[in-house]
């Protein structure tokens, strides 16, 4: 995997449900209720992994940028032994597979291997042309088209490459390292082995492009369903829920709350919204009761009634 996907250490993995599924065996697969959430999942492991290709062949290997992974090992080693970057790809991230597989269960190691095989095939398959013509557009673009690729596999319950794993064997000797800190220094082993294999200014672009894949990467894992919270104490709750119902078509929640300067039992109301209506909740706090207290705060996800389905009058 060029950027990795932090993994459990104790082998338990959550799907995009939130529901925590065991590291060994998770039973076999129920077609009739799991057929059509499999298929979806394999289509965007399948686009994920093409998207990631891309962005190697299209920007990162053409200027010798190796962000990291075994696919930045594969990069080195390829300028180095003059094969394929996509076989040696496959070749190192075997062993890995094999090693590691039991310590993340054999529907993730299969969907992961999965993965590998693909984005190897297309990185070998594909016409590589250098399509920025210049070292720092190629280090933006590839590292953003890469994380949105690689996102895209994470979130259909698979990982690229077997540096997960590693990380996973290490920390299974040596406890007192964690997963993210393997991970972060195989990064930055791989990105100094770049700097001295293809000059410090493409060691200096992979950091670029590792960045900039993090953060894409991250932003397609959490999702573009981004809402705001808003925690509401007042002491003129009653119209500001009325306000809410009436005026957005939105519900809150209230919790019990007590102030500890005063000892007063306010309450607090919790409300999650749209960023088209938080302004809109700001001005009927603030028309309410201009002495309320607010916070906000961003959510990056909102599931449920308003924001992935919408209500229905019964």
């Amino acid at each position: 995997m060029t950027q990795n996907q932090p993994l459990p250490a104790d082998g338990a993995f959550k799907s995009k449900d939130g529901q925590a599924t065991e590291g060994k065996d998770m039973g076999k697969i129920d077609w009739k209720t799991e057929g059509r959430q499999l298929i979806w999942d394999y289509l965007l492991l399948t686009l994920g992994a093409l998207i990631t290709a891309f962005a190697f062949v299209l920007f990162l290997l053409p200027n010798d940028i190796a962000p990291g992974g075994v696919t930045g090992i594969a990069t080195v080693l390829s300028n180095l032994t003059g094969l394929n970057v996509g076989l040696l790809s496959f070749l190192i991230n075997l062993p890995l597979f094999a090693v590691g597989w039991r310590r993340v269960g054999w529907r993730f190691a299969a969907r992961s291997f999965i993965a590998m095989m693909l984005l190897s095939l297309f990185i070998d398959g594909l016409p590589m042309h250098d399509l920025a013509g210049d070292m720092m557009l190629a280090s933006l673009f590839g590292g953003v088209i890469m994380g949105v690729g690689l996102g895209m596999v994470v979130r259909s319950g698979a990982t690229t490459g077997g540096t997960d794993m590693a990380a996973m064997i290490v920390h299974e000797h040596w406890n007192f390292l964690t997963v993210p800190m393997v991970l972060f220094s195989i990064d930055t082993v791989v990105v100094i082995v770049a700097a001295m294999a293809f000059g410090l200014r493409a060691g200096l672009f992979a950091l670029v492009s590792l960045f900039t894949s993090t953060k894409a990467m991250d932003a397609i894992i959490k999702g573009f369903n981004t809402a705001m919270q808003f925690l509401i104490i007042s002491t003129n709750q009653a119209e500001i829920v009325r306000r809410i119902h009436d005026e957005l078509e939105r519900g809150c929640t209230r919790l019990e709350a007590t102030g500890t300067y005063e000892g007063r039992n306010n309450g607090a109301l919790l409300c999650v919204v749209s960023r088209m209506e938080a302004a809109k909740l700001k001005k009927i706090v603030s028309e309410v009761d201009p002495h309320a207290f607010v916070t906000v705060c961003d959510v990056h996800e909102a599931l449920g009634e308003g924001f992935t389905y919408q209500h229905t009058e019964k």
